[in-house]
């Protein structure tokens, strides 16, 4: 089964952050790849720009376009893992595994089709 595993990111919790801890979760990061890709669960990963989002609505006779991310709350979805795992658990072991679970949420979502 394919799972998204969707990284939530806030600014408080990246602007505590150290130059050593972001080094830190970089590398926690690239294990995590390494250790996805051999095992043959690794489809994509990736990190999102905030910097360049856009949202994108169409209006009555015209398309809205506003900068994003746009959401109600105060985070957004910085970073994503797609995994082709055994069961539902292993998804969540491998969202555990994360660091960024120390400061912010990591929702899991299973791929439909």
């Amino acid at each position: 089964m394919q799972y998204m595993l969707l990284i939530y990111s806030n600014e408080e919790g990246w602007n505590n952050l150290t130059k050593a801890d972001e080094d830190a979760l970089n590398r926690a990061h690239q294990k995590l790849l390494a250790e996805l890709s051999a095992s043959g669960e690794m489809i994509l990963s990736n990190e999102l720009s905030t910097t360049d989002a856009k949202v994108v609505r169409r209006g009555q006779d015209r398309l809205l376009v506003v900068d994003g991310p746009f959401t109600e709350a105060k985070e957004f979805v910085g970073g994503f893992y797609i995994v082709d795992v055994e069961s539902i658990e292993r998804a969540v072991d491998i969202a555990g595994s994360l660091q960024e679970t120390a400061f912010a949420e990591v929702e899991i979502r299973a791929l439909m089709h």
